[in-house]
């Protein structure tokens, strides 16, 4: 079992590995095979920030604070980041160190107006790409936490 760092204002989620996939689960274990939620591991995060980046490329408020140069990249540091914070591999950690999220993203002017658009987006890919019901509002909720978190104007 894996959890996500406690901080004062974030939802504590714990995460369960099965079979090399992670999951999130705000609630208790299932008790049987018919209480079993669906995974959401490594392969459905993929699929979810790809159609994240292929979203934002096309918005005109959010996609240009992103590289243009280095879109595969950015792609790449969203989905290790959140492999990571759900309970999968490190790689993010080893290749990047500590995330410093509101450090990263300082350089950046993201006032409600982004944060906002930012969370559409993701609503967005996060419906696109058949996250199971019952972990939608899971991310949404994380989402949110850290888009507000980074807001800083």
């Amino acid at each position: 079992m894996f959890a996500m760092i406690n901080r004062p204002g974030m939802t504590f989620i714990n995460m369960q590995r099965s079979e090399g996939e992670f999951s999130l689960n705000q609630s208790k274990p299932a008790q049987n095979a018919d209480e079993a939620q669906p995974e959401f591991g490594e392969a459905q995060v993929a699929s979810l920030v790809a159609a994240f980046y292929r979203l934002v490329r096309e918005d005109d408020l959010i996609g240009p604070m992103y590289p243009a140069d280095d879109w595969s990249g950015a792609e790449q540091r969203l989905r290790d980041f959140l492999i990571f914070r759900f309970g999968g591999s490190d790689q993010y950690i080893r290749e990047r160190g500590h995330p410093r999220l509101r450090m990263r993203h300082a350089p950046f002017k993201i006032g409600i107006e982004q944060r906002d658009r930012w969370l559409e987006i993701m609503k967005r890919a996060i419906t696109e790409t058949n996250v199971p019901k019952n972990r939608q509002l899971e991310l949404e909720v994380f989402f949110g936490q850290v888009a507000d978190f980074l807001r800083n104007v």
